[in-house]
């Protein structure tokens, strides 16, 4: 099988079941976001790669399973309205965000400020995934009333989650994190 296609060539796209829409139509820049914010995550993965730190196994498996859950995301967003989604965002999907983030941001030290995105290449790729999340978030919401359930609301945990993550490396890594009053 080979990789290129030649139909998009014109300017449009597959979404799931074969619908052919414009690439830049709604629901192709949602879920291109996603498959965005996804790569990023990857790029922090692969920054843990020689680092250890003690949480560093539950991060890595964590960043796992959500990538593979953003990438459900993306599926669900490429389905035509009324046709059957394979794989649906639910309510536990959600939760465990929640969890994980509560997990993480109980070990950083609690915010004083506003801090600047940065610190370990992996904090900074965390901050920079979250970033793409958030416009991945407004993409979604330009949509409209189509929006599958819980997609939003778990756009909106991840961004939490990426942030809280990106702390914990930076604090694990001894990469200190600088504030807006930090000179």
């Amino acid at each position: 099988m080979k990789i290129y296609t030649k139909t998009g060539d014109k300017g449009t796209t597959s979404l799931v079941y074969g619908t052919r829409v414009a690439k830049n139509d709604p629901l192709v820049e949602a879920y291109g976001t996603c498959d965005e914010a996804n790569s990023m995550i990857g790029v922090a993965a692969g920054h843990l790669f020689n680092e250890f730190f003690k949480e560093k196994e539950e991060v890595e498996a964590v960043l796992h399973e959500i990538q593979t859950t953003l990438f459900h995301v993306g599926a669900e967003l490429a389905t035509p309205k009324g046709k059957e989604v394979k794989w649906k965002l639910t309510a536990e999907d959600i939760t465990k965000l929640e969890q994980w983030i509560d997990r993480f941001d109980a070990e950083v030290p609690a915010l004083k400020n506003f801090i600047l995105p940065g610190g370990h290449p992996a904090g900074g790729a965390l901050h920079m995934a979250r970033t793409i999340v958030r416009r991945a978030e407004r993409a979604t919401i330009s949509i409209g009333e189509e929006v599958p359930p819980n997609v939003l609301a778990y756009l909106n945990r991840l961004s939490d989650f990426l942030f809280v993550a990106a702390r914990l490396v930076n604090l694990r890594l001894g990469r200190v994190e600088k504030d807006l009053h930090q000179k």
